[in-house]
């Protein structure tokens, strides 16, 4: 990813060059505008956008979160450095989990996830950059470790959050879809015994013209 914070909070330029980084080169000033936070399940997990330090402090006050999971890995950019230094003032468990949004699920990082939403302290929040892709799968994995319906997590994957499934990014509708077909078998017995990875990778075909979109002109991650 490309970035012109070179790691300095220190001082007044260096924190000046982190917001510049996360505002215009990580897009962040569209996040300052609008973001699709929601809850997964209330009192327990929410998903979002990136959130910037300010709005991070106002959802902690309101939903007294106690820990961040970060999906998008340690970026090592303006955005990444400002939110941990935020988590870390406001007193947040802070996990960084790097899920793909254009690559099949892998069983590793689903089952890392799962044993971080087994072990975290809630409430929780889950991030990644637009909170559209990674997010949902994040969320809708959440729901399905819970025994909640397929159709209900695939509901995480929609265009409400700015989820794109011609894309790229449906192959993530693809893999809940996988799941959904398989009937009532719990989803962590599927995801161990019959989840297929090189099969969802051969057989998922997104638009081109979808894909232009969502990874040029509105430059997903």
């Amino acid at each position: 990813m490309e970035t012109i914070f070179r790691g300095d909070l220190e001082t007044r330029g260096g924190r000046v060059r982190a917001w510049l980084d996360c505002l215009l080169v990580d897009h962040g000033v569209f996040r300052l505008a609008w973001s699709n936070f929601a809850p997964v399940v209330p009192g327990r997990l929410y998903r979002a956008n990136h959130p910037t330090p300010g709005r991070l402090a106002r959802l902690k006050r309101r939903y007294g979160l106690k820990t961040l999971i970060n999906l998008r890995g340690e970026a090592k950019n303006g955005s990444d450095a400002l939110t941990r230094e935020a988590a870390q003032r406001l007193g947040l468990a802070f996990v960084d989990l790097p899920l793909e949004s254009r690559g099949v699920p892998q069983v590793s990082r689903i089952l890392r996830l799962i044993e971080v939403y087994r072990t975290m302290e809630e409430p929780a929040l889950i991030h990644c950059k637009s909170g559209a892709d990674r997010a949902g799968l994040a969320a809708a994995v959440f729901l399905l470790a819970e025994g909640t319906s397929a159709a209900r997590a695939a509901a995480e994957l929609s265009l409400r959050f700015g989820h794109v499934r011609h894309a790229r990014s449906g192959v993530l509708d693809a893999f809940v879809a996988r799941y959904r077909a398989a009937g009532d078998k719990p989803f962590l017995a599927w995801l161990t015994e019959e989840y297929d990875e090189e099969a969802l990778r051969r057989e998922f075909a997104p638009w081109r013209l979808a894909s232009f979109l969502n990874d040029r002109v509105l430059a997903r991650e």
